[in-house]
């Protein structure tokens, strides 16, 4: 029994979802679960409509919605014909998922806002490429995720409850594998006990997959993505980016911590645990190898370089020159985990205090006041985050010729430096 995911990129399209299609014929004969992201820039898009109905700009957040469903509509035309009104009917049911809501007032917080709306990116998408690959002989059943994976009601980030989701696993999903073969489901959300919608953190289709892998035990996790595999840099970033063909559970685990985009970083410990390899390979050309991920060990790797954009600093001072104890730490990271911020470097001063972290405006400005009642705080916004495993000092002289550092820290083989 196999995984696969594909990603918003491999269903971006009327030729992508060709090809994805083709991709799973190949294995139609055996047992396999398919975790399917919302397509192309879709979550996006959503994301401005919560944004938009949040700010009650109503008639904003309309127009953005149905563009979506023109969208989608569109692409559930042109791919279907007998499975087209079936399939209309569906997405019709989602679309009202949010239309309600949309014409309503918001009176509880973004986050749960944002669960409600952006959810529906992942639904649209997998109903479409269900229907399509059905249409095309490629036997399938669709299922809605909401009604397996249990999580709490932390909107945005919420955490699984594994044994309610792993009764659900084997009361729903084993059996449709068993009668069916096929399984087409979503990643990234979830729902409470009281059937709200919840979503998994940001790019969280491959925890998704890595969750039904381990609660299948699954022979592997295949990770389908637009690049031939992983790469020792973002290759929109460096055109000499190289392919890594083998990677075990810790680096790639590391790469995901400091910021790498290939795979989100709660995939590894549901693999890791149950020893299942994940393979990441190209959906543009199935027949390259790609970048296999397992428990082993592994020598003489590149550099392998992380950069993150959009970095704020962010330097708290004591008032009266007292120092920095413990107990005042620890309120930062009570004020970290208020609100849902995840610092990428801390610093420790006498006096002082220095985080560096992603810009997310509406959190830092409210973090900022709070701390501001107790320290001097400065901020700095624009800046650049670069983090180099297994770093030469050739590489990070390149990399930091002619910028202004801010911030370094250096350990073993990593190094990380924050750059004007």
């Amino acid at each position: 029994m196999k995984v696969y995911k594909f990603g918003g990129a491999s269903v971006s399209s009327i030729e992508r979802i060709k090809a994805t299609a083709a991709i799973a014929k190949t294995v139609s004969e055996e047992l396999i679960l398919i975790v399917i992201s919302a397509m192309g820039k879709t979550t996006n898009a959503l994301e401005r409509v919560a944004e938009a109905f949040y700010g009650k700009q109503r008639d904003e957040a309309i127009n953005l919605f149905t563009a979506i469903k023109v969208d989608h509509l569109s692409t559930a035309k042109q791919l279907l014909a007998q499975n087209y009104l079936e399939t209309e009917s569906r997405l019709a049911g989602f679309f009202t998922e949010i239309e309600w809501m949309l014409y309503d007032n918001p009176v509880r917080e973004y986050d749960y806002y944002y669960d409600q709306i952006v959810c529906i990116g992942e639904l649209l998408s997998t109903a479409i490429v269900s229907a399509y690959f059905n249409e095309v002989g490629i036997t399938n059943t669709w299922i809605d995720v909401r009604d397996v994976l249990r999580s709490d009601d932390e909107f945005r980030e919420a955490t699984i409850d594994w044994n309610f989701s792993l009764q659900r696993t084997e009361l729903i999903i084993q059996p449709l594998l068993q009668s069916i073969g096929m399984v087409i489901t979503q990643g990234f959300i979830a729902a409470t006990d009281e059937n709200e919608s919840t979503t998994l953190g940001r790019e969280g289709s491959d925890y998704t997959a890595a969750v039904f892998a381990n609660m299948l035990n699954a022979e592997s996790l295949t990770i389908w993505k637009d690049v031939k595999g992983v790469l020792n840099a973002d290759p929109r970033q460096f055109k000499e980016a190289a392919l890594i063909s083998e990677l075990n559970y810790k680096e790639v685990l590391e790469m995901a911590y400091y910021g790498a985009q290939v795979i989100h970083p709660k995939t590894i410990k549901p693999l890791q645990n149950k020893n299942i390899p994940m393979y990441v390979k190209c959906f543009l050309d199935s027949s390259l190898p790609g970048t296999i991920i397992h428990d082993g060990s592994i020598k003489a790797l590149p550099p392998i370089i992380v950069i993150k954009t959009e970095q704020v600093l962010l330097q708290m001072t004591s008032n009266d020159f007292s120092f920095i104890s413990d107990q005042v730490d620890g309120q930062f990271y009570r004020l970290f985990q208020q609100y849902h911020i995840k610092p990428n470097i801390t610093q420790n001063g006498a006096i002082s205090f220095v985080c560096v972290i992603d810009d997310h405006a509406e959190k830092i400005n409210t973090l900022a006041l709070d701390l501001s009642q107790t320290f001097n705080v400065q901020i700095e916004k624009n800046l650049t985050l670069i983090t180099i495993k297994h770093y030469t000092q050739d590489v990070l002289d390149e990399l930091t010729l002619g910028k202004h550092i801010l911030l370094k820290q250096q350990w073993q083989d990593t190094v990380q430096i924050v750059i004007r």
